[in-house]
């Protein structure tokens, strides 16, 4: 499914694991409780998309655009975020234990509640609240 157009998909509850989703345009996906454990989502397009309580733990996602992106409950742990934009992506109660997110744009995200332990957060990142 690599280089797909998937924009505005429902892939709820799919299992993806290990899924070559490299550069595909999912813009507005839904894909809320998706596995998507170790999967390549390099460069892929995810704005807007649902992700809400998806497993995206250990997933490659350099360069991706998860801008607007609802990531609620999203595990994220062991995700490295280098180059990604988190542009406006809520993050409320996402696990992002171990996850380095140095690299990563994280303006106007929302890590309301995130798990952080252990987390390499961006230099110069502070956080208010």
């Amino acid at each position: 499914m690599s280089g797909e157009d998937l924009t505005g998909a429902n892939l709820s509850g799919a299992k993806m694991t290990r899924a070559d989703l490299r550069d595909a345009n999912l813009r507005g996906a839904t894909l809320s409780g998706a596995d998507l454990t170790s999967a390549w989502l390099t460069g892929a397009n995810l704005t807007g998309a649902w992700l809400t309580g998806a497993n995206l733990s250990v997933a490659h996602l350099r360069d991706a655009n998860l801008s607007g992106a609802d990531l609620g409950r999203a595990d994220l742990s062991g995700v490295r975020l280098y180059g990604v934009n988190l542009t406006d992506a809520w993050l409320l109660a996402a696990n992002l234990s171990d996850a380095n997110l140095t690299g990563a744009d994280l303006t106007g995200a929302d890590l309301t509640g995130a798990d952080l332990f252990g987390a390499k957060m961006p230099e110069g990142w502070v956080f208010r609240g």
